[in-house]
């Protein structure tokens, strides 16, 4: 089978109806493409069968998690050209995917279909890479199954994330160039993102703080050493929550803050002072939210603040038409759903939120995946064996993604302050917007 490459990139240029922009090599060591070009390797004639039988995203995630698909050279540069191909024309996805399947079925294309069966190989369905989520029964968002989706993506080793997130153990948007001499590290730049959280918040020594998805504890122990507080942080992972405590037993802080293994649906001892709510929104759903925001506004005392900070997607004209990338929900967060930023401030404000602030910072989200992608490849060899392979392909080609998409405005990312104001109407709030930034705290 002389030349699988350069037949490959003629049927692939025949049904993109485009130049391929990277090179390919193929398992019979041949080449074609343009010279100099990052490089797409098909390692086995496996990734054939895996694109045939599921044909766009799933297939592609499931030869890349098995190892039969791999880049070499940049991997932001190969992703970024190969989405351009792909997604960006009419800026659709979905059905920009369904032409080009559409497009092997038409009579002009039986042959390359025939033949890209042929490269194939055996006509047999690969098995699934050990690290997909196989299918989940019952209904979205019940309390076990969001149990269950959590623990996919956290429950994978404390080590793992402590080598990709650093000292930090912060897994959510950092916040880069905050003032004069900040910002210089990653590490600088997440301690910047939990004061600002802070100081939006308000927080005073004695008052009580709730974070809902708290994981590895970083928000409530700096709200606790640094502002005086008394924090309760809840998550649904227990390796996050024994990591937690152990962090907060060493920082000598065990009277001042608890770690539940705990839903937000299921806390009864309100009401608290102020919520910080980061990066944890992604995982309730759509059907949840309406729920999720007004259990929130319930469990905060009259004047009490919220800080929302969650991802957003780009509206769409047809919202009903919305539905998760498949590689991200086998593989990296399971039931996950993400909304327009209108929407989560409508919903706040149906729930009974006065929104004072939305502080929009996706590039700094960029900045912080491209951070944690090169913590992980430094430390390939390490995160692979605290895993396996193929998890750790995951975390790098989704991060990498995910940078690009924050980059090219594909999804961005909010900080949303909102207050349940008492009837009175005084929110306690200060006058001039943004006021936070210069509060000071006990340290």
């Amino acid at each position: 089978m002389a030349d699988a490459a350069g037949r490959l990139t003629k049927l692939a240029e025949e049904v993109l109806g485009a130049p391929l922009p990277v090179r390919i090599r193929a398992w019979d060591r041949s080449e074609s493409g343009p010279p100099g070009a990052p490089t797409l390797v098909i390692r086995h004639r496996r990734a054939l069968r895996r694109l045939l039988f599921k044909p766009g995203e799933l297939g592609l995630a499931r030869a890349w998690v098995a190892g039969d698909l791999d880049i070499e050279g940049d991997l932001y540069e190969v992703l970024d050209r190969l989405a351009g191909l792909i997604w960006e024309r009419d800026d659709a996805p979905k059905p920009q995917r369904a032409a080009v399947l559409r497009a092997l079925a038409r009579p002009e294309f039986r042959a390359a279909a025939r033949e890209l069966l042929t490269l194939a190989g055996a006509p047999v369905p690969p098995t699934p890479p050990a690290e997909e989520v196989r299918r989940r029964r019952g209904p979205l968002h019940t309390l076990r199954r969001d149990k269950e989706a959590i623990s996919h993506h956290y429950d994978v080793g404390n080590d793992f994330y402590a080598l990709v997130l650093g000292p930090s153990m912060v897994y959510s948007c950092a916040y880069w160039g905050a003032g004069e001499g900040t910002a210089a590290t990653l590490e600088d730049a997440q301690r910047d993102k939990l004061d600002l959280i802070c100081r939006k918040l308000g927080l005073q020594e004695g008052r009580r703080l709730l974070d809902v998805g708290c994981g590895w504890g970083s928000m409530v122990l700096h709200a606790a050493r640094e502002y005086g507080v008394r924090a309760v942080g809840i998550t649904l992972s227990e390796e996050q929550a024994t990591f937690a405590r152990k962090r907060i037993a060493e920082d000598g802080l065990a009277d001042r803050i608890e770690i539940r293994v705990q839903d937000y649906r299921e806390i009864k001892d309100e009401p608290f002072d102020a919520i910080s709510s980061i990066g944890m929104a992604e995982h309730v759903g759509r059907t949840q939210y309406a729920e999720y925001a007004g259990a929130l506004y319930s469990l905060l005392k009259p004047g009490g603040r919220l800080l929302n900070h969650q991802i957003a997607r780009r509206p769409l004209a047809d919202e009903e038409a919305y539905h998760v990338d498949d590689f991200i929900d086998r593989y990296v967060f399971p039931d996950g759903e993400l909304a327009p930023i209108g929407r989560t401030v409508g919903q706040l404000e149906d729930a009974g939120f006065e929104v004072r602030d939305v502080e929009a910072i996706r590039e700094h989200y960029a900045l912080t995946l491209r951070s944690w992608v090169t913590n992980l490849e430094r430390h390939w060899d390490e995160a692979a064996r605290l895993t396996s392979p193929g998890r750790a392909r995951v975390w790098r080609l989704y991060m990498a993604a995910s940078a690009l998409s924050f980059e090219r405005n594909r999804i961005g990312v909010n900080q949303v302050l909102a207050v349940r104001t008492p009837e009175g109407g005084a929110s306690d709030m200060p006058l001039r917007a943004r006021e936070w930034r210069t509060g000071t705290h006990r340290g």
